[in-house]
């Protein structure tokens, strides 16, 4: 794009966010607006705020319209993502109003878009790209404080009453203070923070907060504490029902520095800012001045962006990283007050992060499974580290509209969450049962026993909100226990029609499996088919966890080619063995030191990383690849924490390695 060429800007929802937004764009050096998309077209008095701009009918219009490069969201914060996403999706750089989601998960999924189409995409925090913001930056990098101990920042008002018919009121729309406002006092203590460091910003390693929640549910005044990794503590609070005194205060060991609404810079149209400088009795005035209204600062920044054809602001503007850290710290702040609003709940977010409905793709091969009878993917997802629904949604979507179809949970894991979530995400979306290969495991030590099987398949298939599992494993094994009695109890829910496909041992030994399918055999019982040990190009040396066996050397991989057992292999790439956290000089990572650093196991490393360099990809997807090439059947279990993550591990699924190239990989 010309450095010439004005960047021609559509607002989708026009309220007074927008009306102020246009002004910035009125008064920029990079932007004209072109035109406001909204639902009721004639409003009276709607293209008052709006001066010269064209009014189309509906948000979709705006998308698709070429005279538009860059689109301005300020819906209300409930359809940020899902219009940030169907505007990137049309090839539109986007700037959107903070919040730019309601989590940080799905500000991840937004720029994971934004990276794939190759867009511009911000969050419109404007005073950080206001040149007085940039000052209190140099001052504390100065040290004119001395090192900063401290930070106390507020943003709060008083709406006065209640008022249940207004989007700050209303559970349904994400109101409140935390997601209105507090994001400016946290995004400026990381800010902040990260400058006494020399960096960007810095992320909290605790998080604590508390809130007072009103009769909608919402916070209605809140405030954290958040402790950084340089000793810094920073208090932060919000309000939308207390008026508060809204002064950044950073504290130092030889001063203070003091701004009055530091959001707010110089104003909304020019003037002065100043920043207060104590240290003991003498007090300095250090002033911004600024002929120029604040938002054509940041219409200027994204304008800038786009014409030099980046992706995204950059400091102390909101980088995608910055965004992203600056809502896991909200996240964690509505965690602690027990805030979820029902807009993230599976009774009313049935649709996908882009608002469709959630169908089965086709891109993941499916393959056969001896003993079930409907073909799964060839890679299983699991989703055991997500904290809630709304977070869990986002992959599973994109797990299944990929074509994956096959999911594991267990009784153990989050103490029911991940099953509950599956039994939510599943029927919120209207999934057909007899689409998906569902795992289910019980029997985890230290309740490894024949009579739990029964009980804990009772909890697990309500909290999975289904009569049956296609796949169920004991999680664990307990040798001290017959396998007879762990055989017979598996094959009665069989019979019951609770497990309707193959069952068997997650981290059994060769030697159990045996004694268990001959046990089976003599008996007349349904006999184990299906395994899930840890399997891997690199061999797991030490178990990750008590009781974890590892499927991965010459003597399983003979055994498992002869019985032809499925094993739905977990930690199938090695746990980050074959990423840049390990080496040769690298020992921070105590587990990935302790469980896969060998010889051999480097050297199979060095391998993969030569093939992935000869077919211009990553050694983890040639580790992935290697799992699914195998002569026996194996399915790798994944687990993605993010869209991006997942959809990297799907790229590895094109690989076809040869069985020369299997051996050449085992050296």
């Amino acid at each position: 794009m010309s450095s010439e060429q004005p960047i021609r800007w559509g607002i989708i929802g026009p309220g007074t966010i927008a009306r102020t937004f246009a002004d910035g764009i009125a008064h920029s050096r990079t932007g004209k607006l072109s035109a406001i998309a909204t639902r009721n077209p004639d409003k009276p008095g709607l293209g008052d705020g709006f001066p010269g701009a064209r009014i189309v009918k509906g948000y979709d219009a705006l998308l698709t319209d070429p005279e538009i490069d860059a689109i301005y969201i300020a819906t209300p914060h409930t359809g940020h993502a899902e219009w940030a996403i169907k505007a990137i999706r049309a090839g539109k750089h986007v700037l959107v109003e903070k919040p730019i989601a309601l989590s940080a998960y799905d500000a991840d999924a937004i720029y994971h878009e934004a990276k794939k189409a190759g867009v511009f995409a911000g969050e419109a925090f404007m005073y950080r790209v206001h040149p007085q913001t940039a000052k209190i930056v140099e001052l504390v990098k100065s040290g004119v404080i001395g090192a900063v101990r401290i930070i106390r920042s507020s943003f709060g008002f008083n709406m006065g009453t209640f008022k249940p018919e207004h989007r700050l009121f209303s559970n349904d729309t994400a109101g409140g203070g935390i997601l209105d406002v507090g994001g400016y006092p946290v995004s400026m203590a990381r800010l902040i923070a990260g400058a006494a460091e020399g960096k960007p910003f810095l992320e909290p390693e605790k998080v604590s907060g508390v809130a007072h929640l009103g009769q909608s549910g919402v916070d209605e005044w809140a405030s954290a504490v958040l402790k950084f990794p340089n000793s810094i503590i920073a208090e932060v609070s919000c309000s939308i029902m207390a008026n508060q005194d809204n002064t950044l205060r950073i504290i130092g060991s030889d001063g203070r520095i003091e701004v009055k609404d530091f959001w707010f810079a110089s104003g909304h149209k020019g003037g002065t800012g100043k920043i207060e400088i104590v240290k003991g009795n003498e007090q300095e005035t250090v002033e911004v001045k600024e002929d120029r209204w604040l938002y054509s600062f940041e219409v200027d920044a994204a304008g800038d962006a786009i014409r030099a054809g980046k992706h995204e602001f950059t400091s102390p503007g909101m980088s995608w990283a910055d965004s992203i850290g600056n809502l896991r710290v909200l996240d964690q702040w509505r965690a602690s007050v027990g805030l979820e609003y029902g807009v993230e709940k599976a009774t009313k977010r049935t649709l996908n992060l882009a608002g469709a409905p959630v169908k089965l793709g086709n891109s993941i091969p499916k393959r056969e499974i001896p003993g079930i009878l409907k073909p799964a993917s060839v890679v299983t997802l699991g989703f055991e580290f997500f904290p809630n629904f709304a977070a869990a949604s986002l992959t599973l979507d994109a797990f299944y509209e990929a074509g994956g179809n096959a999911f594991d949970t267990a009784h153990v894991y989050g103490g029911g969450k991940t099953e509950a979530i599956f039994g939510d995400w599943h029927t919120s979306r209207k999934v057909p049962r007899d689409e998906i290969v569902l795992i289910g495991k019980g029997a985890h030590s230290p309740l490894c026993y024949p009579d739990m099987i029964a009980k804990q398949l009772d909890q697990s298939l309500d909290r999975l909100k289904t009569d049956y599992v296609d796949i169920y494993f004991m999680h664990r094994d307990n040798t001290a226990v017959p396998v007879g009695e762990f055989v017979d109890a598996m094959d009665a829910e069989v019979k019951r029609g609770r497990i309707r496909g193959i069952f068997g041992g997650s981290n059994w030994t060769r030697a159990r499996m045996e004694e268990a399918i001959a046990y089976a055999d003599k008996n007349r019982k349904t006999a184990p088919a299906a395994l899930s040990n840890n399997f891997s190009l690199a061999e797991m040396l030490d178990p990750i966890w008590a009781g974890c066996v590892a499927a991965s050397d010459d003597e399983w991989k003979a055994w498992l080619n002869k019985k032809q057992i499925p094993n739905f292999a977990w930690s199938s790439q090695g746990r980050g063995f074959f990423t840049d956290r390990a080496g040769r000089d690298k020992h921070d990572d105590e587990e990935i030191v302790r469980c896969w650093y060998s010889d051999r196991n480097f050297e199979r490393r060095d391998r993969a990383i030569e093939l992935a360099n000869k077919l211009g990809r990553s050694p983890i997807h040639i580790a992935l690849a290697y799992v699914i090439a195998q002569p026996f059947p194996v399915i790798p279990l994944i687990g993605p924490r993010t869209i991006a993550e997942l959809e990297d591990s799907l790229s590895a699924l094109d690989i076809k390695l040869t069985p020369e190239q299997v051996k050449w990989l085992e050296g």
